[in-house]
């Protein structure tokens, strides 16, 4: 399984028992398209198909960003429904996913971790980062909500108050703060980080895969699963308020919001 093609946006290598997913959109902060959504989604059925692969790495290409989140132009051409219907449902079934996967996954943060890029991480097993990296839920700084299960996973990884302080401000936080809070479990000098990645992933996957993928399982069992955020997202993005958040983030000034 190998996919490097020069107009690939998620590039997929096997090496051994590890599969490596990187982001390849670094011209554009990797930022989420629904094309990309659906190339993960393959690759993630591909990988948990697949008996030889006992462990997943994801990370992204460039040093700036893991993934800047879901591409705003992207979706704020969509109607209401579209937005509903293509966008806040497919980032969560693909998310969901990568959650459900059998084989451990490890987010290697390369840079930062926005929105749907923070998403992603948190849909991940383990979490390490890059020193320089900052992570956070800039979704109310243009008027709608996270609608890809940060909601949910945020508050079970770091509680219900600091996933508030993260989505209720859209202030970010760096990777001190994020190893603190327990959002990641390391961090680590930017060189460092792929090397680190891997020796986690060669640690996972010379345990016995089956007695791991069981593990993972029981950990996993209590999870939050109900999520109302497609629902929230399809309706907040579409509001005077995310009118003028996204022409405030396409024209660079700061919004004005109206309440409405």
């Amino acid at each position: 399984m190998s996919e490097a093609a020069a107009d690939q946006q998620i590039e997929v290598s096997v090496a051994g028992p590890v599969a490596t997913i990187t982001l390849n959109r670094p011209e554009k902060l990797n930022a989420l398209t629904l094309r990309m959504l659906a190339d993960l989604d393959a690759a993630f059925a591909a990988i948990d198909a697949d008996a030889a692969v006992r462990v997943v790495v994801i990370t992204g290409a460039g040093a700036k960003a893991f993934s800047a989140g879901a591409d705003v132009v992207a979706w704020s051409a969509l109607s209401p429904l579209e937005m509903w219907r293509t966008w806040t449902r497919t980032g969560q079934r693909v998310l969901d996913r990568l959650e459900s996967l059998r084989q451990p996954t490890i987010a290697a943060l390369n840079g930062v971790a926005f929105g749907g890029g923070l998403e992603l991480a948190l849909a991940c097993d383990l979490r390490i980062a890059a020193d320089h990296v900052k992570v956070g839920a800039p979704e109310v700084g243009i008027g709608t909500v996270p609608g890809w299960g940060m909601t949910t996973r945020l508050a079970a990884v770091v509680g219900p108050a600091r996933a508030k302080q993260l989505i209720l401000t859209g202030t970010p936080i760096d990777a001190a703060q994020a190893v603190a809070w327990g959002l990641v479990s390391e961090v680590l000098p930017a060189a460092g980080l792929a090397a680190r990645a891997g020796e986690l992933a060669a640690r996972i996957s010379d345990m016995a895969p089956v007695a791991v993928q069981v593990a993972k399982q029981l950990i996993d069992a209590n999870r939050p699963r109900t999520s109302l955020e497609p629902l929230g997202g399809g309706l907040t993005a579409f509001s005077d308020d995310a009118a003028e958040g996204q022409a405030a983030f396409r024209e660079r000034r700061a919004p004005e919001f109206g309440g409405s």
